[in-house]
């Protein structure tokens, strides 16, 4: 009962996250090279400079004929020439001739549809066609049909993609408006740690959070800077107060609960960095700490890798979303078996994921705590168990959070 009263006390996940969204930050605007833009959120509306397609397309290798010659019973056309993609647009001199055209050219003049090589006989530069029935405008990609110029091709905030590459290339902008992405700086502490190239002490541990974070940012295209500092107070301050004044965001990796070298809750005091929460109603990741300075803003993540992992993804992608205004995907998945948690805290399970007449199933995946890292291995998502009971029954659905 004593622990239910402490968790009663514990900021909800959805509280969290809900302050979280509201301390979203604008960062502003920069041009980068259209090819470059991968990855970075469009800034500005992109406008199609002509008709697309910007003339009639032949979509077929074929020739070309007018409609009122096979009409009137024509099946054999003689040639009168070639039109190229990339070449001026000819004109079919005799409507009861034909041209030869390929795919992308322009349409020839006077004529109004294509039929393809595998439905002709061609000998002696005449072209026979078999075919009994055609319709205007057959295998042709009509002027403006797509898009007219003018017409908005791609809406601002939207994630690009190497589809809007193309649309940027086909309408010569070369220079991209994009969202500028944050400064992060993510930060592990503690005497423990050591680097990944050196052979750890019977009491110390190599380094890993703090490049799991990164690759989690690299997937939003976020290059975050790493720094790692010991468990000494003013060399904390001292650093922490530097990277407030250089970076947008801090994301750091422990202490942060009740530990006697927890100190960064005390320090970030200290330099002015205001609590919106300090501990969460879930778990694994209680002891998380989130605060802003200005429009600074530092996400303490608690040290056990499970922790940090999670809290990533369910706290620093919404937010960075919001940041850039784009719409995050909200997935669910059904719960395959039952299963039972007794904390009155949300849970975050570890789940394998598998796909079942198209719908999403998630199977529990036992490990050993928030310091199991490799369990995360073996799973594929986070299924969030609500904290309001403890049984759960297979066939529920219940919102996931992926990371494949």
């Amino acid at each position: 009962m004593k622990t239910e009263n402490l968790n009663m006390n514990l900021t909800t996940v959805q509280e969290a996250l809900e302050i979280i969204l509201n301390s979203s930050e604008n960062f502003g605007t920069e041009e980068v090279d259209f090819i470059n833009s991968v990855g970075r959120v469009l800034k500005e509306d992109i406008v199609a400079d002509l008709d697309f397609p910007p003339f009639n397309r032949v979509s077929m290798d074929g020739i070309a004929i007018a409609a009122e010659a096979f009409n009137k019973g024509i099946r054999e056309f003689k040639i009168e020439d070639i039109q190229a993609a990339g070449s001026p647009q000819l004109t079919l001199q005799n409507t009861n001739n034909c041209i030869e055209a390929m795919t992308g050219a322009m349409l020839p003049k006077n004529a109004n549809v294509v039929i393809q090589y595998e439905l002709l006989d061609i000998q002696d530069g005449v072209a026979r066609v078999n075919l009994e029935t055609v319709r205007d405008f057959q295998n042709i990609h009509l002027k403006g049909l797509d898009r007219i110029k003018g017409d908005i091709l791609i809406e601002k905030n939207k994630m690009i993609s190497s589809a809007e590459i193309g649309v940027f290339a086909t309408i010569g902008k070369s220079k991209i408006k994009v969202a500028k992405q944050p400064k992060v700086m993510i930060v592990s502490t503690g005497n423990e740690l050591v680097k990944v190239t050196e052979t750890p002490a019977e009491h110390q541990i190599r380094r890993s959070n703090v490049y799991t974070l990164v690759s989690l940012l690299e997937r939003l295209h976020v290059k975050a800077k790493t720094a790692h500092i010991l468990d000494d107070k003013e060399v904390l301050k001292s650093k922490i107060e530097g990277f407030l004044n250089e970076y947008d965001v801090l994301i750091f990796s422990g202490a942060v609960s009740k530990g006697k070298f927890d100190f960064i809750p005390e320090v970030l005091d200290e330099l002015g960095v205001e609590k919106l929460f300090h501990k969460v109603k879930q778990r694994p990741g209680k002891p998380f700490w989130f605060g802003k300075k200005a429009n600074k803003t530092v996400f303490a993540f608690p040290g056990n890798p499970v922790s940090t992992f999670v809290s990533c993804l369910k706290y620093f992608y919404p937010w960075y979303s919001k940041t850039m205004s784009t719409s995050e995907e909200l997935n669910q998945a059904i719960l395959s078996e039952d299963f039972f948690f007794k904390p009155d805290l949300t849970y975050f399970l570890q789940v394998k994921l598998t796909q079942k007449e198209g719908k999403i199933y998630a199977t529990p995946i036992a490990g050993k705590g928030s310091g199991d890292l490799a369990n995360l291995v073996d799973s594929d998502a986070f299924l969030e168990l609500p904290d309001d009971r403890s049984n759960f029954t297979k066939g529920e659905v219940f919102p996931l959070i992926t990371f494949r």
